[in-house]
């Protein structure tokens, strides 16, 4: 190297000092004597001078597009949460009141450097004082008021910009969105009595699951295979042309249940249930906003024996079959991926056909009586035990004569003691039995 080269690099060297000193002295400046707003503006001027001299790009995604939520905010939210280093040295920890998790954010003003793929992206969170602005809450009551702008500024080399568009920025939505879902509080949606067209929420505390269900081992793992291929086959639906859905008829009569096996789909599935009655819908259009309404990854409920007897009808007013079947598998059904529509039924025979086919009611569920194997299950839920010296005459019974898990379910609480537990259930069991006989 020439000896003109090697002072034109230590000139530049020297410059490129000169002007980080520069930096330094003047930010210090400002956090002492300039209000906050000219700070901001000055910092934003700074990192732009910055950028220009070193080639980097910066990006900024907003916490707000106008009013709405900015989605790529959110992700990344998300998704730096679980990226704590020794370079953050501030956290923000919150928690909402209908959530069970603590959520970890950074701080204002905090960055994080974060590697994809062999290149550095450097995140900056950072807030600008605004106007005021009334936003709106959905879920809550009442409104509440903004008066700073957040934003998150990714920056990195300008070369790589076509690789954090297409494909950095769509990573971070979808590590997002699988984190999201599976931290999350599982909720059950029912419609406002106040406002028809409105869906309000609690979280869904149901225990059941699939090991605690008092249903037949063969039915279980059928659901779960079934359950587990559809959430798998979301590219087979998209190329098929079919809308990413699955219809269950659960039918039966009261106790057998079905309300317990729709909670353990959905804590399988970590779905939210819809809980739908269809008789307080007074249109079709009303029924079309709910459905519309409704979130992807969800479980649609609707108990076809509480509801209206459904027919068309020359007048608007109330919900009619045809509008009900373009509901189950008509355009406006396709809103949105992951739906399960779930019907549930004490009387089958009495359905509608048309109800009934395929694509509209994919899989049918005969939710038995209690079995053998479903007492046993019972037995070790309610009184932990597997095995007792009246097992084999009950199960002898339970083949015999028709008792709902629930009925079951009822006796072996009555007592903590298994002997007495079990002795009611017999006697139970033996009133049932002489019925039966009195009957033939």
């Amino acid at each position: 190297m020439t000896k003109s080269k090697i002072a034109g690099a230590k000139s530049l060297v020297s410059t490129i000092g000169s002007v980080a000193a520069t930096v330094m002295v003047i930010r210090s400046v400002a956090g002492n004597f300039l209000p906050p707003e000219f700070r901001d503006y000055l910092n934003f001027a700074l990192r732009n001078f910055i950028n220009k001299l070193s080639g980097q790009l910066t990006m900024v995604i907003y916490e707000y597009d106008g009013f709405r939520e900015n989605e790529i905010y959110n992700a990344t939210q998300l998704y730096l949460a679980d990226k704590i280093s020794p370079e953050i040295h501030r956290l923000k920890v919150t928690k909402n009141p209908r959530e069970t998790n603590i959520k970890v954010a950074m701080e204002l003003n905090e960055s994080f450097t974060d590697v994809y793929n062999g290149i550095k992206f450097q995140w900056c969170f950072v807030s600008k004082k605004t106007p005021s602005l009334i936003f709106y809450n959905n879920e809550e009551e009442g409104s509440s008021t903004k008066s700073d702008q957040r934003s998150l500024e990714l920056t990195f080399h300008r070369k790589h910009r076509d690789l954090a568009v297409n494909e950095y920025l769509p990573f971070i939505l979808n590590d997002a969105k699988t984190r999201k879902h599976l931290e999350k509080t599982v909720k059950l949606f029912t419609v406002d009595s106040s406002h028809l067209s409105v869906w309000k929420s609690v979280s869904l505390d149901h225990p059941a699951k699939f090991a605690t269900l008092a249903m037949d081992t063969d039915v279980k793992e059928m659901v779960m295979k079934d359950l587990d291929m559809f959430v798998e086959r979301g590219e087979f639906y998209r190329r098929a042309g079919k809308a990413w859905k699955r219809g269950y008829l659960l039918y039966r009569p009261p106790g057998t249940g079905k309300s317990s096996l729709i909670a353990a789909m959905a804590n399988y599935l970590n779905f939210d249930i819809y809980d739908l009655e269809l008789t307080d819908i007074r249109s079709n259009s009303e029924l079309r906003r709910l459905v519309v309404a409704t979130a992807n990854r969800s479980i649609l409920v609707e108990d076809i024996d509480c509801s209206m007897e459904l027919h068309d009808r020359a007048d608007a007013a109330p919900v009619t079959l045809s509008g009900f079947l373009n509901f189950i598998d008509g355009l406006w059904s396709s809103c949105g991926d992951e739906k399960i529509i779930i019907f549930t039924t004490n009387r089958k025979e009495k359905l509608d056909p048309t109800l009934l086919r395929p694509g509209r009611m994919d899989v049918h569920i005969n939710m038995s009586y209690c079995t053998p194997c479903g007492f046993q299950l019972l037995a070790s839920n309610y009184l932990g035990i597997t095995q007792h010296d009246r097992f084999d005459e009950i199960m002898g019974l339970i083949g015999k004569v028709e008792i709902t898990p629930a009925e079951v379910a009822e006796q072996l609480l009555k007592d903590g003691d298994p002997d007495i537990a079990l002795g009611g259930l017999i006697e139970v069991l033996d009133v049932k039995m002489k019925r039966l006989k009195e009957m033939q």
